[in-house]
């Protein structure tokens, strides 16, 4: 795996006028609420260290004042650090001196805010290509370069209207648009989607994914909404009281829990939605024989199985093979392999379900070689669902 985008090392952040007193009585244990109450020094973010992979979406989550919010400010040194390290590109941020950090906050790190933040006065291409107005691009090349982000977001139509004549998600996307002309690698948003109504912030949550998929920039995101989380993100850290509490991809998060903190943001939510086959899967379920060896075949259906799946020496699917034509082959003609339809891992549950519906047997679950990985049957849907739903219903 390459080298992670952006690394975090035992971050800290204290406010008030002896962070160096805070720190000390961390160390020796103190809470951070105990620490406000004795010196009034504010223990913004505690010891956090992570890493964000290169062009993931890694979203920030906890309740108002889990610190998510300063952690962010933390990374593109809006605040600045009480110890610890803001590893980006190589480079520890905390470290640069202001003239680079600023080249730095114009070229490759964009924010996204909750408040649109836009010039009434500038039309929606000026604003488009502020940013790169700012630095120091012609007039011709930004427009260009503002006009062609637009028309990914869907406001090309819109470039020579006022902010005052688009609707509150017409002006966040002209937000977003700001922050891609740039063409950051890291991008930081910030309840970009937070003061959006639900059925903006969805279409706005499907104009990222989709710009995701297109362009594969590394994306941080915070948020305290867990099914924009689920939704959204390829990894989720939970945050409370200025600490890291979970990290981990949706499903590993949603399948266990750190603590009844991250318990509590499940309530309500219904989490089977954002399984996919990989979760649903057994790996043991189902016998396996290699491609035309009838003895195997023969010896894995002598216990109480029915069926076993035919793998080739790549472990890709070749088929299944029955009971009732291991009986009807003779020395001669091998048994019949029939064949069966693989689901991937990454298949949502909605997929599974209709797949799994429709077939009498377990069917394999491949990766994206198209190797096996497991199967899953009627019997593994039923189970999680029953398990993942119980809690909402």
């Amino acid at each position: 795996m390459n080298a992670p985008k952006v690394v975090v090392e035992s971050l800290y952040k204290v406010f008030g006028n002896n962070p160096k007193q805070a720190l000390d009585m961390l160390a020796a244990g103190a809470t951070k609420d105990e620490i406000f109450a004795r010196t009034g020094q504010v223990v913004g973010v505690q010891n956090v260290s992570f890493g964000v992979q290169e062009g993931e979406i890694f979203v920030l989550m906890g309740l108002s004042g889990s610190g998510k919010s300063t952690l962010i400010r933390l990374i593109n040194r809006l605040v600045e650090p009480t110890s610890g390290k803001v590893i980006v590109d190589g480079r520890d941020i905390a470290a640069v001196k202001r003239s680079a950090l600023t080249s730095l906050r114009r070229t490759d790190m964009s924010m996204v805010f909750q408040s649109f933040a836009l010039m009434p006065q500038r039309t929606v291409l000026s604003n488009a290509a502020f940013g790169l107005e700012v630095a120091g691009v012609a007039k011709k090349e930004r427009e260009k370069r503002a006009l062609a982000v637009l028309e990914q977001v869907g406001l090309a139509a819109f470039a020579q209207k006022l902010p005052s004549e688009l609707s509150g998600g017409m002006q966040q996307r002209v937000g977003l648009a700001r922050a891609l002309t740039v063409n950051p690698s890291l991008m930081i948003m910030d309840e970009a989607f937070s003061a959006l109504d639900p059925l903006k912030r969805k279409e706005m949550q499907n104009v990222l994914l989709q710009l995701q998929k297109d362009q594969r920039r590394t994306i941080m995101f915070v948020s305290h909404d867990l099914e924009e989380a689920l939704r959204i993100g390829n990894r989720i850290a939970i945050m409370e009281g200025g600490r890291l509490v979970q990290l981990g991809t949706p499903q590993e998060i949603i399948s266990n829990p750190a603590d009844d903190y991250v318990r509590a943001f499940f309530e309500g939510v219904d989490t089977s939605r954002y399984l996919t086959a990989a979760d649903l899967m057994q790996t043991d379920a189902v016998p396996l024989v290699r491609h035309a060896d009838t003895a195997a075949v023969t010896a894995s259906l002598n216990g109480s199985a029915d069926y076993a799946f035919v793998l080739d020496a790549e472990r890709k699917i070749r088929g299944f093979v029955t009971r009732e034509a291991l009986h009807a082959a003779t020395p001669a003609v091998a048994p019949r392999i029939a064949q069966v339809e693989s689901i991937s891992r990454a298949a949502s549950l909605e997929h599974v379900v209709s797949r799994v519906v429709a077939s009498a047997r377990a069917l394999p679950v491949v990766d994206d070689d198209g190797c096996y990985c497991g199967s899953v049957d009627r019997a593994a849907v039923l189970k999680v669902l029953t398990r993942s739903r119980g809690a909402h219903v």
